[in-house]
Parts: structure tokens; sequence; C-alpha cells
């Protein structure tokens, strides 16, 4: 199923109202507040899609029933301090406090199946909604409710409790400068996302958690391009430095000696 994009020149208003007319959206869905939110989800996704990352972890997401009979999904789209696989020549951890209730409140949020802006089954908007997004000190939890005229919903539910999925990721951007790059006793490049400035979705998904896609490193690459830089600019100014003082030591030696000379 084909969702519109937003082209390079087309407004916010002009994408929104060629997609909620798109024929083939129309058709998938009746419900026109529904179709509003994917139009809006796609054209989020198009505007912050240079900065957007999106992050895999394989914690712990299950359903539980409430006393009425309802299902609930409850899991955590990341957690705090906990070192990341090899994302291509770094290791990255999320610091303690990245994720905060003003966060939350400040953003618009659709809990997704992999990702998929046409697999919506709760959202929270500033806060409010049927999405209920909470950051403790583990992580940023998260929790709704199977809605059962929602198939996918449904279906999501049992490949939770079978555990045919049980990973959960989520989409966000980090605030400018939010993040901070070092090198560990091992060499290795680390990357400490301090904090977040936007959460966008958070989703299960069907993949392994080290199967993270490139698109979604392209920010976290371009920020260790640049460390790695600096490394090198740091290390060139160093062998300068000790060059240009190899230099004044060798002269005053040279000095020295040449002044014993003339005693």
């Amino acid at each position: 199923m084909p969702i519109p994009t937003p082209n390079i020149d087309e407004t916010n208003e002009d994408f929104i109202d060629r997609c909620m007319s798109d024929e083939i959206m129309v058709e998938d869905y009746d419900d026109e507040k529904q179709r509003l939110a994917v139009c809006n989800t796609q054209l989020e996704n198009k505007k912050n899609n240079n900065n957007m990352e999106k992050r895999i972890f394989n914690v712990e997401t299950r359903v539980d029933s409430t006393e009425d009979g309802k299902e609930v999904v409850v899991g955590y789209a990341s957690v705090y301090d906990s070192r990341s696989n090899n994302l291509g020549g770094f290791y990255e951890y999320i610091e303690q406090n990245a994720f905060s209730e003003e966060l939350i409140n400040s953003s618009d949020v659709r809990a997704l199946i992999n990702h998929d802006a046409s697999l919506i089954m709760a959202r929270s908007k500033n806060g409010v909604g049927t999405l209920n997004l909470r950051a403790d000190e583990k992580g940023l939890r998260y929790e709704f409710e199977i809605e059962p005229e929602l198939s996918y919903a449904k279906d999501l539910a049992i490949s939770l409790k079978r555990g045919d999925i049980s990973q959960s990721s989520f989409a966000f951007t980090v605030a400018p400068n939010g993040d901070e790059w070092s090198t560990d006793a091992d060499g290795n490049n680390i990357r400490t996302i301090k904090k977040i400035d936007m959460l966008y979705d958070i989703s299960a998904v069907t993949y392994p958690a080290y199967s993270q896609a490139d698109s979604d490193l392209v920010v976290a690459k371009r920020g260790l391009k640049e460390y790695q830089d600096s490394l090198v600019e740091e290390t060139k100014e160093e062998i300068i430095e000790e060059k240009e003082n190899n230099l004044v030591r060798n002269s005053l030696i040279s000095l020295n000696i040449e002044l014993k000379k003339r005693k």
C-alpha cells in the first residue's frame, strides 16, 4: 500500500490536501481522523528525516490484562546506560535523564509497528492521548491498550504473547550539543546521548536488535567522522608542538655546548 510522501517543492497544506484525497488513502482509511494522522506522520517524517534517528532495544515487551478484560501492551522503547551493539565503528549509550516529562509533553508520538505510519495503534500528543509515555529511572516506558477493532493491533498482541516479537524501537532527534564523543580504554569510539530533543514514534519491531539500517545512523556517523577528524587534528597539533619543543631543546643544548667551549 503506497502512502503519499511530500514533494520537495510542495507546501505542507498542499501535501495534506493531496494525501487526504488520494484514492488509495481514502479506500484504506475511510476514517478521516486516522487518514489525517497518517498524512501528518508522513509530513513530519519527511520534515525531520535529515536529523531523525532510530534505535532498537532488546528489552522485554509484554501484554497485560486489566480487570475489565482489556489487553495492554507495556514495554520500554529505550533504557539508560545500556551499551549498544557495534553500530558501525562506535558504541552508544543513552545517559540517565536524556528523556524527561518536558520532552514527552512537547512531542507528538505514535505507537507503530515497524515504524510503519499506516499501522497506528496509539498516540500521545503533548503528553495526552491513548499512548501513555513516562520517563522513569530505567528509561522511556510506554503503555497502550489494544484496540479490538484494529486487526493488526490484535495480531501484534498475539505475536508478543508468543514471543515472535520481542524488540522495541523509537524514532528521535538529539538536541543541539546533546551528545558527546569519547574513546574508552579499549580504543572504542563511544557516543553518549545526553539529551533527546524530540520523540516521533515508538515501535514494536520484528527484526533483530543488531539489524540497524544505515539510514537510521546517518546523524551518528556524521558525528563520528567529525570526532575522528578532531582527533587527527589534535594528533597533528601534538606532533607539531613536540617538534617545536624538540627544536627549542636542541637549540638550548647547542647553545650550552657553545658556551662551555668558549670558557
